[in-house]
């Protein structure tokens, strides 16, 4: 089953439940989904890897707005960015744990044989695909750092 079509059943489920926080974030991940599938040379179907990407975004973005909102002191607004992420967060890939990055980073580092932090390109490129969807950017990044130091 599509994302759009499981997209698609879990608002009429958010309607039937009265559940408007769910069906808001089922409305934002389909008009992204629309959007993308109605761009400019689009082919109007999304591949799975546009759709991860597409998650990936709305939920960074959710994580965002979240630490904003944490930061001004403003919890009504922080409940609804959390209550968003988690139901944008049911159609992600599991997130694997730091020390779970960090062991699937030294394969990488080990099968690409890098030695130290000028290749770091080489070893980024190799676990963004990798680890797409399933870690955050800035994690990879960083322990990336670490281990090449």
């Amino acid at each position: 089953m599509s994302l759009k079509s499981q997209v698609e059943s879990g608002i009429k489920d958010a309607m039937r439940a009265k559940d408007q926080d769910t069906l808001r974030a089922l409305r934002a991940i389909k008009s992204l989904i629309l959007l993308d599938e109605t761009k400019g040379g689009g082919t109007g179907e999304l591949t799975a890897d546009d759709e991860l990407k597409l998650l990936t975004k709305a939920a960074k973005q959710r994580r965002e707005s979240a630490d904003i909102y944490k930061a001004q002191g403003r919890p009504d607004l922080l409940e609804k960015e959390e209550a968003e992420l988690a139901v944008i967060e049911q159609f992600l890939p599991k997130q694997l744990t730091e020390d779970e990055v960090k062991a699937k980073l030294q394969e990488i580092i080990a099968r690409v044989g890098a030695a130290g932090p000028s290749d770091m390109g080489k070893v980024m490129g190799v676990a963004t695909k990798e680890l797409a969807g399933q870690a955050d950017g800035r994690v990879v990044s960083t322990l990336v750092k670490g281990l090449l130091a």
